[in-house]
């Protein structure tokens, strides 16, 4: 079975809509979602109707998790300033999705979760370990919420983070999935339409320091410190 594995949409429509164009065209039989449907861009709701139309199983991210539940980032002032806007425009429909996404995932030998296997919607996995993974049963491990692609193997075990649909941090602004068939991972990216998305947050009324992560010249790093990027990647053979 080939199936494809997306992360941190965080409302980036027009990120999606190409990744999952690039999906039909590569034939997966099922798309998991590991959470941040929600959070920074303004088309939360057609990312979330998306999901919904498709079918697509969603796990719950932290920004899912502050959105559905009337929560906040302790962490970040702009997160905060974005939900503010998110729940004025999100429909009670998609709140309720929302909030009916699990903390974790299994797909046949594949564990998901958004963050961490210590705390699903919230834990970043700085620097994948054998040490850390050999304490967690299981043979593929794949997360999201750090924004940067990661594949390393340790023995039998493989960890896979697919990087972020809608706003990668390791300085490529491409939007990035990934594929898994037969135990095996394929990391994948593609373009989309950067300036649309970053006019829509203009008509939204945010100014530039929200949306401008999405150009690679111009990365951000929401408050990690530069040095941690980008994480060099072992692919597995």
């Amino acid at each position: 079975m080939k199936i494809g594995v997306i992360s941190d949409i965080h409302g980036n429509y027009e990120a999606l809509k190409s990744v999952l164009k690039e999906l039909d065209r590569l034939g997966v039989s099922k798309i998991y979602s590991l959470g941040d449907v929600v959070g920074y861009y303004s088309q939360v709701n057609e990312c979330c109707e998306e999901l919904i139309d498709r079918d697509i199983p969603n796990l719950m991210g932290n920004h899912d998790w502050y959105l559905s539940s009337g929560g906040f980032c302790l962490r970040s002032k702009s997160v905060n300033d974005c939900l503010k806007y998110q729940r004025k425009v999100i429909t009670t429909k998609n709140i309720e999705w929302l909030r009916k996404s699990e903390i974790q995932r299994f797909v046949g030998n594949i564990h998901m979760v958004h963050g961490g296997w210590s705390d699903p919607i919230d834990e970043y996995i700085w620097e994948p370990s054998e040490k850390y993974f050999s304490k967690i049963f299981g043979k593929i491990f794949i997360s999201g919420h750090r924004h940067i692609q990661v594949l390393k193997q340790f023995g039998d075990k493989t960890y896979c983070n697919p990087v972020s649909v809608g706003q990668p941090r390791d300085n490529n602004p491409k939007a990035a999935f990934a594929v898994v068939e037969n135990d095996n991972i394929l990391l994948k990216r593609v373009d989309y339409d950067i300036d649309k998305v970053n006019k829509l947050m203009i008509k939204a009324g945010f100014d530039d320091s929200n949306y401008k992560a999405l150009k690679k010249e111009e990365r951000y790093y929401a408050g990690f410190k530069k040095k941690d990027y980008p994480i060099k990647c072992v692919n597995r053979k």
